[in-house]
């Protein structure tokens, strides 16, 4: 430990606390706009975050004695979304709109990072200046608040280490030059697309206010909302659609979505994963309409589709805005709910779960199986996108997926001892794993995860960070021999 850079830790650690703050600023512009006694509190919050964060940047220093390694990437990542949370938690806790520590935390650690599950049994009591912070959480934490530090902190090489460590992926294609710059890219592009989102739920029934807190959710792929029953409240077709085209690009691996808008389509629509992600829509859509439709529990071909749609992208992304409660549907319906929040959207978006590419690269492996037991001696390469896949890559993700479906079980049967029911057990590991913000059973019904138990509140928030930060950042740090020089 003694090379450890702890002082670019703390310095980093500083600057994201000055930016946090910032935005705690922000919503305390929104409590004095609209006159609420929350704003001392946001104005407080603000205040201690701002200067927690010059002092860590004081202790840390300008001048790295070498670049960092992973032992530094992994650390500072983790620990940077353990801290922000904890005085995120700040503006809940001091206007006093969540009455305990560990209710604040979860909320908080949950809008971080991007999942949307929520403690709150109605919504529409909490100040706007608290539901603006909740929006803001997930805004931040959608693209990767670390990335966005790499944007505008001079790292020189150690931008790409933190950038490799905290956006979703398997590697094979990342960016490598120009990290800073690719980074700023990316926070334009997500930020323009909020603006665009914005400007066109407020053209809608929303107002200014709901327009600017779901454009922040929708984009980040993240699923709070302002209101209890979410998109259903509007009962609104063109919300209802606005919402889903920027669910479905969320979900869109951001490079690809860079370029598109660069002039160059082809590296989007001709990028294999999101070719599977556009079919795995459209064959669910097709299976979840039919059944909808053929069953009576919904009348109207457009009404069908719509909902259909909604839902499928919805969970997919792991937004999880509704518009209708499947829990009501059926098993059959809970079932593909599931299977689409292990799934997840593309590599590179705000979403969570296993992701796509790790998915296609399971099944081509799995078919490559097959063949070589009738040509034990054939060479058969994983090709995507037209490139051969390494060994090394092939063997990450299935260790990714066999890790990914052991904890599952394992954060099952924790979560029952805790004393939740099984439905209730599975669908809050799946959710919070997969940074999907549903649930099954009560939860499902309820929309919140108020009445779970103390304990796996905690749990549920380790397993957040967990899976925001794609297990091996977070479990690598419990490992001695990664610590070792």
């Amino acid at each position: 430990m003694s090379n450890f850079n702890y002082r670019f830790v703390l310095k980093t650690m500083g600057f994201l606390l000055i930016i946090e703050s910032l935005f705690m600023m922000a919503s305390t512009v929104v409590a004095f706009y609209f006159k609420e006694m929350v704003g001392d509190a946001m104005l407080i919050s603000a205040t201690i975050t701002f200067f927690a964060g010059i002092f860590s940047r004081l202790i840390g220093t300008d001048n790295y004695p070498k670049p960092i390694g992973k032992r530094e990437s992994f650390f500072m990542v983790a620990i940077s979304w353990i801290i922000l949370s904890a005085f995120g938690m700040l503006p809940f806790y001091f206007g006093g709109a969540i009455a305990n520590i560990t209710d604040a935390y979860f909320e908080t650690i949950s809008g971080l990072t991007a999942t949307g599950a929520t403690i709150l049994t109605d919504v529409e009591r909490m100040p706007k200046a608290l539901l603006f912070w909740r929006s803001v959480t997930q805004w931040m934490g959608g693209l990767g608040i670390v990335v966005f530090v790499a944007t505008i902190l001079p790292m020189g090489g150690n931008a790409s280490v933190l950038y490799d460590t905290e956006v979703t992926g398997i590697g094979y294609d990342r960016f490598r030059p120009r990290i800073s710059q690719i980074a700023k890219r990316l926070w334009l592009v997500y930020a323009f697309l909020t603006a665009i989102l914005i400007f066109l739920l407020w053209a809608g029934p929303m107002n200014l206010f709901d327009s600017v807190c779901h454009a922040f959710t929708t984009i980040s792929t993240a699923g709070f909302s302002t209101k209890q029953n979410s998109i259903a409240y509007w009962d609104s077709a063109y919300i209802e659609y606005v919402i889903t085209v920027f669910m479905f690009i969320g979900g869109i691996n951001f490079p690809l979505i860079y370029f598109f808008m660069q002039g160059d389509p082809k590296k989007l629509v001709q990028n294999e994963e999101f070719k599977w992600y556009v079919a795995i829509i459209i064959l669910s859509v097709a299976i979840i309409g039919i059944a909808l439709y053929v069953s009576g529990q919904m009348t109207g071909i457009e009404k069908t589709f719509r909902t259909s749609l909604f839902q499928v992208v919805s969970v997919l992304t792991t937004t999880c805005h509704s518009t209708a409660n499947f829990m009501n549907w059926g098993p059959f319906f809970q079932f593909m709910v599931v299977i689409f929040m292990l799934f997840g959207a593309c590599a590179g978006s705000t979403s969570g779960g296993i992701k796509i590419v790790r998915i296609i690269i399971l099944f081509k492996n799995s078919i490559n199986e097959f063949k070589r037991q009738v040509h034990p001696n054939a060479i058969l390469p994983i090709r995507l996108n037209g490139r051969v896949i390494s060994i090394d890559i092939v063997t990450k993700v299935l260790a990714f997926i066999f890790l990914y479906l052991t904890i599952l079980i394992a954060s099952c049967l924790v979560l029952a001892l805790s004393g939740m029911g099984f439905e209730n057990s599975l669908g809050a590991a799946v959710s919070c794993l997969g940074n999907v913000g549903g649930g099954l059973a009560e939860i499902g019904n309820n929309g919140h995860f108020y009445d779970v138990p103390t304990s796996s509140k905690w749990f549920l928030s380790f397993l957040m960070l967990t899976g925001r930060l794609e297990l091996f950042t977070v479990l690598s740090l419990f490992m001695p021999a990664f610590w070792k020089r």
